[in-house]
């Protein structure tokens, strides 16, 4: 099960210092790029902000219209999209690393599936007694408790790569089908808000949910990139790692919670917008080759894009509609998924 998504390392996990260099001006041209992309959006709508108006309202400059428009609506709901996209893209990232397959990904082993899970359920069962404000906890919830199973599942005397993505493959499949029988046997009302929900969407997001996903990334990512030289090292195999004097299943637990985490936390705000934790790290790996050190901040950069310009173009190309980001992700996404299936069609 295992695929070709090696990394070229020196003993200690550190990437030859030819690649090295690079990584830094990528780095930047991927944040400048972000940045733009994020004034232009927030900017756009049914009814468009100039980017000096958006600059200025930001600083506190702006008039009472632009503030109330840009404020309270637009500046949370790119926030999530970006926060959400950087979250979903390092947590595939690091799903890849561990599991040595380049088709491994939050949506793929089962961790979404089990957000989405829960979070139909509470739309179905609880939606009408307790308040939609809990909805992001049950999904995080789901993602934990799943990522648990799916862990104890995969357990003997360790966990190997390829017991954890054949079970979480399993369980995925079996969280997706309770789904769908869950939205069947559901009002249609329920099923609607429960459809928009696994397709991904930032729509309606607030200040408060920018705080609930917040700390989650500021913590766990820079926590990924301090780990980084254990991701190098994981990916050359388990008795080599061991010989180099890596503790594999000690950071493979740590890793794969940092993870789960990361994809719950992004899940719970955003809904399952899928693929970008399988197409970022793939992007970001062209860009800044195999070694973690960048491919952390790169994946979460090229992830929060993805997100960031699937939601601006749901938003503002097909007015009145509001289209789910998840639509443009999985758009792209499904049809580079078959093409890393066919890639890798004879491989061991």
């Amino acid at each position: 099960m295992s695929g070709s998504n090696t990394v070229s390392v020196m003993p200690d996990g550190q990437p030859p210092r030819s690649s090295r260099r690079k990584i830094p001006y990528i780095i930047l041209a991927l944040t400048g790029l972000a940045v733009l992309v994020f004034f232009v959006g927030i900017g756009l709508g049914s009814q468009t902000t100039s980017l000096p108006d958006v600059v200025r309202t930001l600083l506190g400059y702006g008039t009472a219209e632009h503030s109330l428009i840009l404020h309270t609506l637009r500046l949370p709901r790119a926030l999530v999209a970006v926060l959400a996209g950087a979250a979903l893209s390092v947590a595939g990232a690091i799903l890849q690393g561990i599991i040595r397959n380049p088709m491994a990904s939050p949506d793929i082993i089962g961790i979404t599936g089990g957000a989405s899970f829960a979070a139909v359920a509470f739309i179905t069962y609880l939606g009408g007694s307790v308040s939609i404000k809990w909805l992001p906890a049950a999904a995080f919830a789901g993602a934990a408790l799943i990522s648990i199973v799916i862990y104890v599942l995969a357990w003997s005397r360790g966990v190997s790569p390829t017991r954890l993505v054949l079970i979480g493959v399993g369980i995925s499949a079996i969280t997706s089908s309770l789904t769908m029988l869950m939205i069947v046997i559901s009002p249609v009302n329920t099923a609607g808000q429960a459809y928009v929900w696994m397709t991904g969407s930032v729509y309606g997001s607030s200040w408060g949910d920018v705080y609930s996903v917040l700390p989650w990334v500021l913590v766990l990512i820079p926590l990924a990139f301090y780990l980084y030289r254990h991701l190098n090292i994981q990916e050359l195999g388990d008795e080599l790692a061991t010989g180099l004097g890596s503790p594999v299943q000690l950071y493979r637990f740590m890793l794969l919670m940092i993870s789960v985490a990361l994809a719950g936390a992004a899940v719970a705000v955003a809904g399952a917008v899928g693929f970008v934790g399988l197409i970022a790290p793939h992007i970001a790996r062209k860009l800044v080759g195999p070694s973690f050190n960048g491919l952390v901040p790169a994946s979460a950069l090229i992830g929060s894009l993805m997100v960031l310009l699937a939601d601006t173009i749901g938003r503002t190309v097909f007015l009145p509609l509001d289209v789910p980001a998840g639509v443009f992700t999985a758009a792209v996404g499904a049809p580079y998924f078959i093409y890393l299936l066919y890639r890798s069609r004879h491989s061991g």
